[in-house]
């Protein structure tokens, strides 16, 4: 078990809203220390005019990054960019946790020092990330997917397609400039997108689901929304069952989550964005459904995509490398 009583920070892309979250919350810490944060667009800029309150070293560009002067680097760098720069702090010895897709699931040409990545949903892995060196920080639609179906993968009661229907905020998509996230865009519409399970997330969602059910998982069917609020997911998804369940559903989430400080089950009633935003907290809900030939259930999740789905996750995950409370900075 690891025991440091503090640890120095460095945050590789700060400029980002995941970023930005990541430093408000180390901010907080009592234990983390910010050593340096980056930004390409934003270097010189003082910490706390990026984050108000926040304390450290101006923005530096990550070429100026001294690696080697860190406990720990947390990497909020675009998918494709970040895989280099989580190499480059292995090598000098550094743990790292990683917020893009790059590590979240090895592939045959997955080098070896990247397989050693520990997936960080830390509901499902806590033992093997408190003694990880490198940390695959989990996708915010992954999160609340597999949270929300773990307990019936577990028991073998999920039968296929599984029909995941998900609604994300804007801060989502990332901070770079787009036309289609105009507010104009945005304002006043729904829309999916990457429909037809093409998403990216879809691969780690098949792995953690092939992990929980020990072998072939059921089929998944993964449609993502742009919802037009700032930060928060909502996802429906509809399971069909093996087989018919005696009893309450809801019992199954009581007993799975009842020692974990960052799932709520909401009795009675479907989660909503306001459940989670804001907080580390994964919301959950589930009913039966009425009036169909085969047994299914539908089960809700709410999480704040910048929290729990990024930057309060990976904070989880440095609480656990580094033998501190699991809630610090986050309760």
């Amino acid at each position: 078990m690891n025991n440091y009583t503090s640890a120095r920070i460095g945050i590789l892309g700060a400029g980002g809203y995941a970023g930005r979250e990541l430093v408000r919350l180390l901010a907080r810490h009592p234990r983390a220390r910010i050593a340096w944060a980056t930004s390409e667009s934003e270097a010189g800029t003082a910490l706390d005019d990026l984050v108000p309150g926040a304390r450290g070293p101006a923005l530096v560009k990550a070429e100026d990054a001294a690696l080697d002067e860190c406990d720990c680097v947390v990497s909020c760098l675009p998918h494709g960019e970040s895989a280099r720069w989580m190499e480059r702090a292995r090598a000098a010895g550094v743990r790292a946790i990683d917020l893009s897709a790059d590590l979240r699931v090895p592939g045959a040409g997955t080098p070896e020092w990247a397989r050693e990545a520990v997936y960080g949903l830390p509901e499902l892995h806590r033992e093997r990330i408190a003694g990880a060196q490198l940390v695959a920080n989990p996708g915010c639609y992954p999160t609340a997917a597999i949270l929300a179906l773990a307990p019936l993968l577990r028991r073998g009661l999920a039968a296929g397609p599984v029909i995941v229907n998900a609604a994300s905020g804007v801060t989502g998509a990332g901070r770079s400039p787009r036309r289609e996230l105009l507010f104009a865009e945005v304002a006043e519409g729904f829309s999916a997108y990457a429909v037809g399970n093409v998403h990216r997330h879809l691969a780690e969602m098949r792995s953690q689901a092939a992990g929980l059910v020990g072998g072939r998982a059921p089929e998944l069917v993964f449609t993502p929304h742009l919802l037009p609020v700032r930060r928060g997911i909502l996802e429906t998804i509809y399971v069909p069952l093996n087989e018919p369940l005696l009893g309450e559903p809801i019992g199954m989430w009581m007993d799975d989550y009842a020692s974990e400080p960052f799932v709520r089950v909401t009795s009675g009633r479907m989660p909503s964005l306001a459940d989670a935003v804001g907080s580390n907290r994964v919301a959950i809900g589930v009913t039966a459904v009425r009036d169909v030939a085969a047994p299914m259930l539908i089960v809700v999740a709410a999480i704040d995509n910048l929290v729990k789905g990024a930057a309060g996750q990976a904070v989880q995950n440095l609480n656990l490398m580094f033998g501190w409370p699991e809630t610090e900075a986050l309760a």
